[in-house]
Formats: structure tokens, C-alpha cells, sequence
């Protein structure tokens, strides 16, 4: 069994700590990740929300036929993306808010895809913001996440477990389910897993995808 989900304390603390370092340390190695989930954003286009938008480090990944706009809990993290946005490199960030993913004050069907990149599984509850992305994009629309998820079998999962504990002051959690994110979709009429893959070439993250249907029909992947 997991551990519980990360209180909101926790995350805003150690991202408080992050923010100075976060591009050199997780850029890096969060890299192919990142790139992928803004290629799937990309190729849908229009308005993007990023959750998590921490310090722009994505901004490079997009490009002028998107327009984005960025959330983030931490006032250290988007002072940084603030200031990139400043540099005037960026004209397609429209802006970043400091917002908590669990209650957004955008409305309802208000973007064409919603990106959340290393953000779902340190979120306090993963269920909640899922729904609120579902809510704020547009019927046809796309919700993309990449993140680390838990290994379940054989030697990975149980050093996961094994870390879960250790790393949660560092604003970690790797040892979260696929299995949410499905129950999620399967709990939610007009919302289609349409996609699930590990991210090349060390298939570390995974990339999903859930679109908000026109209708209440479901063919989720199994």
C-alpha cells in the first residue's frame, strides 16, 4: 500500500527550497519528459494550461502556435518564470498565476488541453485536480500528465516504497499509482483514457492522456 497523499505544507516548503536550484537539478533530468508532454500539447495547440508551472522551465518547449498560461502554488518558483517571461523571448506565455490546482478561478471549458508535468502525484488531493482540469477544458479536449509512477512489481516498486518515506520533505512521492488516474477516468462519464506510454528511451515517466468527451460515451483503455 502507498503512502498518504503529500499535505499542501509539505510541497509549498520544499518547492520554497527547489526554486533557486530547480532548473539546474531538474531540468536535466526531467527533460524527456517535459519535451514529450509539449510535443502531445503542441500538436493539439490553442490555449494551454501548464499546472505546475514552477519557473517556465517548459517555456522552450512551446512555440507561437500555442498560447500558454502557467499556475503554480509557489510565489520562489514563479518569480523565476516571471522573469524569463520578462526577457521578452517568450511572447506566447500570456501569463502565470499563483493558483492552487484544487479550486482554479478560470471557467468552466476555458482551455484546449491542460498540462500537468511532475505535478499529479505531489498534489494533496490527486483526484480533486483532475477534475478541475477536466473542468476547465474545452469537450474534445485533452488532459496530459508525465510523470514517474509506481513500478507495482519486482525490485523497482520495492525500492519506491522504500523511498516514499525518505523523500517526502523533498516534495517527492515515487511510489503513486497508475491505478488512480484510471479509477479517475473510469468514476468520470466524459472523461476517455486515450492514452498511456512510457516515455523513451529509459522509460522512467510516463505520458497520459484523458480527453473530455462531447458525450457520456467511454471506451477507456483497459
Amino acid at each position: 500500500m502507498g503512502t498518504a497523499d503529500l499535505e499542501k505544507s509539505t510541497v509549498e516548503t520544499a518547492y520554497a527550497r527547489w526554486a533557486p536550484i530547480y532548473d539546474a537539478v531538474c531540468g536535466p533530468v526531467m527533460v524527456k519528459g517535459r519535451r514529450a508532454a509539449a510535443e502531445a500539447a503542441r500538436n493539439i495547440g490553442g490555449k494551454i494550461l501548464e499546472v505546475g508551472v514552477g519557473t517556465g522551465l517548459s517555456f522552450d518547449d512551446y512555440d507561437d502556435t500555442t498560447e500558454i498560461t502557467g499556475i503554480d502554488m509557489s510565489a520562489p518558483m514563479l518569480k523565476k518564470a516571471r522573469a524569463k517571461m520578462a526577457s521578452g523571448k517568450y511572447p506566447f506565455v500570456k501569463a502565470v498565476h499563483q493558483m492552487d490546482a484544487h479550486h482554479m478561478t478560470f471557467a468552466d471549458a476555458t482551455f484546449d488541453c491542460v498540462v500537468a508535468q511532475f505535478v499529479i502525484t505531489l498534489v494533496a488531493n490527486p483526484e480533486q485536480v483532475l477534475s478541475e482540469c477536466h473542468r476547465v477544458v474545452k469537450p474534445g479536449g485533452r488532459i496530459i500528465l508525465v510523470n514517474h509512477l509506481y513500478s507495482e512489481v519486482g525490485f523497482a516498486a520495492a525500492l519506491e516504497r522504500w523511498a516514499a518515506e525518505k523523500t517526502r520533505s523533498l516534495g517527492l512521492r515515487p511510489e503513486f499509482p497508475f491505478a488512480r488516474l484510471q479509477a479517475w477516468a473510469q468514476s468520470n462519464a466524459n472523461a476517455n483514457l486515450i492514452e498511456r506510454r512510457k516515455v523513451a528511451p529509459f522509460g522512467i515517466y510516463t505520458l497520459v492522456c484523458f480527453e473530455r468527451t462531447r458525450d457520456s460515451v467511454v471506451t477507456a483503455l483497459s
